[in-house]
C-alpha cells in the first residue's frame, strides 16, 4: 500500500456509511440533485415491452418524479398481467400495441423518428434487440455521431459523480468511436452542470506504448480536442486507472496533469473494463449506477435487468436532464 493511501477520506465515507446504515439512518438519494436538472413538462418516454414489474414500477417511479410521461409498447395482455401481478395500476397509461418484442422494438423507434416520443426506454428486452433496431439505418434514429452508452455513478468511495463511457454498447471501438464515446460523454457531463469536465483516458500505462493499442488512441483523442475535434472537456491520456483517481499516486509518479487524481469522466479501452469497472463500483463500493445512451435522435434509457425502479427512474432523470440541456438558449 502506497503512502497515505490507507488514510484517504473514501475509507472515513465508506465506515461512515457502514454505520449509518447499522444504524438504521435513512439511506442517501444520490441523484436527488437530477430533478433540479430536469426541464419540465415530462417528457413523453417509449417504454420499450414492459412485461414485467421492474420495467414497469421503474416507469411509474420516473413518472411520479415528473421526469416522463409513459407510452407502454408492447403485448397490452402481457403489460396487463405483468401489472396485476405486482399491484401496478397502469390503466390511465397510454398503449401502443406491439405483438411481441421485435414489434416493440420497432414501433418504439417509429414513435422517436416521427418526433411522438423524446425518450425511449428499455423494458424487459434484451439490448442487443433493442439497439438492433435503434441503429437500423431506415429506422431515422442515427445521426452523424456513433451511439455510445455513459454509466453515471455515485459511491460513498468518490466525492462527486463519476461517468464511465462506454461499458455497454461499443465492444472493441475504434478511434473514430471512441471520438464520439468522449465526446458524448461530455455533453452528459456538461449538462448534469460539470462545465469543463476533467477526463481520463484509461489504459494500462501512462506511457503511449506502440505495443498497446489503448495507449496510442489515447494519445490520439487528447490531440484531437487540441485541435477541436473534441470539445468541452480537459482530456489527458493515457492514464491507469490509479492516476485518474488517485493524487497520491500521480505524485508519487512524477505526474503532472489537470486531470491526475481528479477525474471527472473515465473513457475505457472497451466493453469489458468499463463494464466490470461500473460493476466493482456498485458491489464492491457501495455504488448507485444509472445509464443512458447518447449519439442517437433521442436519448435512450438502458436499464440492466438488475436495476432498481430507483436506479431506472435516475436514468430517466439522466435522459431528461440531458434534453433540457439541449434546449438551453444558445
Amino acid at each position: 500500500m502506497s503512502a497515505g493511501k490507507k488514510d484517504r477520506i473514501p475509507a472515513r465515507w465508506l465506515r461512515a456509511r457502514t454505520r449509518r446504515m447499522v444504524e438504521g439512518e435513512t439511506a442517501r438519494d444520490p441523484f436527488a440533485s437530477l430533478l433540479d436538472l430536469v426541464g419540465r413538462p415530462a417528457h413523453r418516454c417509449a417504454v420499450v415491452h414492459p412485461v414485467d414489474a421492474l420495467s414497469l414500477s421503474g416507469a411509474l417511479e420516473a413518472q411520479k418524479l415528473g421526469l416522463i410521461d409513459p407510452i407502454l409498447v408492447g403485448h397490452r395482455d402481457k403489460i396487463m398481467a405483468a401489472a396485476d401481478a405486482a399491484a401496478l395500476d397502469v390503466s390511465r397509461l397510454e398503449f401502443v400495441e406491439a405483438s411481441h418484442s421485435h414489434a416493440a422494438a420497432d414501433e418504439a423507434v417509429r414513435l422517436a423518428a416521427g418526433g411522438r416520443v423524446s425518450i425511449l426506454m428499455k423494458g424487459h428486452i434484451a439490448t442487443s434487440e433493442l439497439m438492433a433496431a435503434c441503429v437500423r439505418r431506415e429506422g431515422g434514429l442515427r445521426t452523424q455521431r456513433r451511439m455510445s452508452h455513459v454509466f453515471v455513478l455515485e459511491t460513498p468511495a468518490w466525492p462527486k459523480w463519476i461517468l464511465i463511457s462506454d461499458g455497454a454498447l461499443n465492444i472493441a471501438p475504434d478511434l473514430l468511436t471512441k471520438r464520439w464515446i468522449t465526446q458524448n460523454a461530455i455533453d452528459l457531463a456538461n449538462a448534469l452542470g460539470i462545465d469543463t469536465p476533467l477526463t481520463a483516458i484509461l489504459s494500462a500505462t501512462e506511457l503511449v506504448d506502440p505495443a498497446i493499442t489503448s495507449t496510442i488512441d489515447a494519445a490520439a483523442l487528447c490531440k484531437m480536442a487540441d485541435r477541436g475535434q473534441i470539445l468541452g472537456g480537459i482530456l489527458d491520456g493515457p492514464l491507469a486507472f490509479d492516476l485518474a483517481i488517485s493524487p497520491e499516486a500521480a505524485l508519487a509518479k512524477g505526474l503532472k496533469s489537470p486531470v491526475a487524481g481528479a477525474a471527472d469522466i473515465l473513457i475505457v479501452p472497451g466493453i469489458e473494463a468499463g463494464n466490470m469497472l461500473a460493476k466493482q463500483l456498485d458491489y464492491l463500493a457501495g455504488a448507485e449506477a444509472a445509464g443512458i445512451i447518447l449519439g442517437a435522435k433521442v436519448p435512450i434509457v438502458l436499464t440492466s435487468r438488475a436495476d432498481s425502479p430507483a436506479e431506472r427512474a435516475a436514468s430517466a432523470a439522466l435522459a431528461a436532464a440531458y434534453l433540457a440541456w439541449q434546449d438551453r438558449p444558445a
